[in-house]
């Protein structure tokens, strides 16, 4: 079975002819130092990933023989195993905007002021340090195979690249199941009554059912950005600024319990 990377880098073509396309319809959602970054951060992330990876496969296999079933390979337990991943992503997603440890990586995809599908790429090294992987283990303990959480991962995060776009505008039905274009804008707007709403991976259901769904506001025109304190338009800031404010956080709190409090709790709270 294809590893995430591969999975990935096999896309990576459409990827590119997508953005191309795109720039060449609307020209003026690019900025080129912005869209460069987003190029740089996605091979940093890949590199951190598969260091990762060398680490957490041994673990994973480890896990895996003490799982509560053994699911065969088959369709049906393919589409169980790409919707229960989709669920996973979706409170991965959402702990992300609320725990300021997790929010240490999320932030670097929100930074960016422009939404076109280059954004898509604007991902964070510090995905393994702060732990998205722990969200996979349910998958592994239930007893899907590692190959196969992480295949379907890289299919959920290959579906989200066509999402980060301001071309493509309302798709009837689909917009009732599926996340779209216009939902995930809403999703990296800075907007107040935007905030921390939308976090599907796939499936907008999610969103639906758990009291984080918003539509689009007529009358309010979408802010892409981060709240509070931005990083500078350089690299290592992008990906570490946000470390900064976490660190001042803690040597501020006294003591242990307080520091923990700084750890968990949402990123605004902290501003």
């Amino acid at each position: 079975m294809l590893s995430v990377e591969w999975i990935l880098l096999l896309l990576s073509p459409v990827f590119v002819i997508a953005i191309v396309l795109e720039y060449r319809i609307a020209p003026g959602h690019y900025r080129l130092k912005d869209s460069l970054h987003n190029v740089i951060l996605a091979l940093l992330h890949q590199g951190a990933d598969l260091l990762a990876l060398s680490v957490l496969m041994p673990l994973f296999y480890w896990l895996h023989q003490f799982a509560l079933f053994e699911v065969p390979l088959t369709v049906l337990t393919v589409a169980g195993a790409f919707l229960l991943q989709d669920f996973l992503y979706y409170w991965f997603h959402r702990a992300s905007h609320k725990v300021h440890w997790l929010w240490l990586a999320h932030v670097v995809h929100h930074s960016s002021e422009h939404m076109n599908f280059s954004t898509a790429f604007r991902q964070s090294l510090l995905y393994p340090f702060v732990g998205m992987w722990l969200f996979w283990t349910p998958m592994i303990l239930l007893g899907f195979v590692p190959e196969l959480v992480l295949a379907v991962v890289a299919i959920n995060l290959a579906f989200q690249f066509f999402v980060h776009t301001q071309l493509v505008g309302q798709l009837g039905w689909l917009e009732r199941v599926f996340n779209t274009p216009t939902h995930h804008r809403i999703h990296h707007a800075s907007n107040a009554c935007y905030l921390d709403k939308n976090f599907a991976g796939v499936l907008i259901i999610w969103d639906k059912l758990f009291g984080t769904y918003t539509d689009v506001q007529p009358h309010e025109r979408i802010r892409y950005g981060i709240v509070g304190s931005a990083p500078q338009d350089t690299l290592l800031s992008i990906n570490f600024h946000e470390c900064r404010i976490l660190l001042c956080k803690l040597k501020k709190a006294n003591g242990f319990k307080e520091k923990l409090y700084q750890l968990l709790s949402a990123p605004r709270h902290l501003e």
